[in-house]
């Protein structure tokens, strides 16, 4: 799979959903976590993420939305419930993207919202755990950007095996059958000399 992911929490005060979250992040292959206004127990945080994530992956901490700092070319995607959000199921993952999670009995803060490049919302009748939410978009994303076997039409495990990734030709025997092209072009293009002259 190419590109990566993080993802984080807008002022999470829970230590054992923040735990909850980075610990599916460092399952899911996560590149990075982090957090941005949070309240929450740093030392609670020890029992909840019981992988480790914030010792094995990248953790940024922000004190505001101002603050939130990206790599270039990542996008930032917001999951919050919103008359315009685009539905998870529906959602095209960028290649390179940052998930930012709104607080336990709030939302997202705007001046967060204002700043991503999308917003998604998981299609469910009322608002759900930041763990499990986290959990249902980087699923998601997987199953967007993963190479695995179609699913079949009928029940039970796929019938076609998974694709085996293809490469190109190399960058550079293109490059050489351009410029042979072009070579060729050219001398054909030139006015040839008369033989009888």
């Amino acid at each position: 799979m190419r590109g990566y992911f993080g993802i984080g929490a807008d002022r999470i005060n829970k230590a054992a959903n923040v735990g909850a979250l980075m610990r599916t992040a460092h399952a899911f292959g996560a590149s990075f976590i982090f957090t941005v206004n949070e309240t929450y127990d740093r030392q609670a945080l020890k029992s909840a993420d019981t992988s480790g994530a914030t010792s094995n992956l990248p953790y940024y901490r922000f004190d505001d939305a101002e603050a939130l700092m990206l790599p270039r070319g990542c996008a930032l995607v917001g999951v919050e419930i919103t008359d315009d959000a685009v539905e998870l199921p529906s959602f095209h993952h960028p290649k390179c993207a940052a998930y930012i999670m709104g607080p336990e009995r709030g939302e997202l803060d705007p001046a967060l919202v204002a700043r991503c490049d999308h917003v998604v919302r998981i299609p469910t009748r009322f608002s759900i755990n930041v763990g499990l939410a986290g959990a249902l978009v980087m699923f998601d994303r997987l199953l967007c950007m993963g190479q695995f076997a179609p699913r079949p039409h009928r029940p039970g495990g796929p019938t076609e095996p998974t694709p085996v990734p293809t490469f190109g030709t190399p960058l550079w025997v293109r490059k050489q059958r351009r410029r042979d092209r072009e070579a060729a072009a050219r001398k054909a293009a030139q006015p040839q000399d008369d033989a009888g002259a």
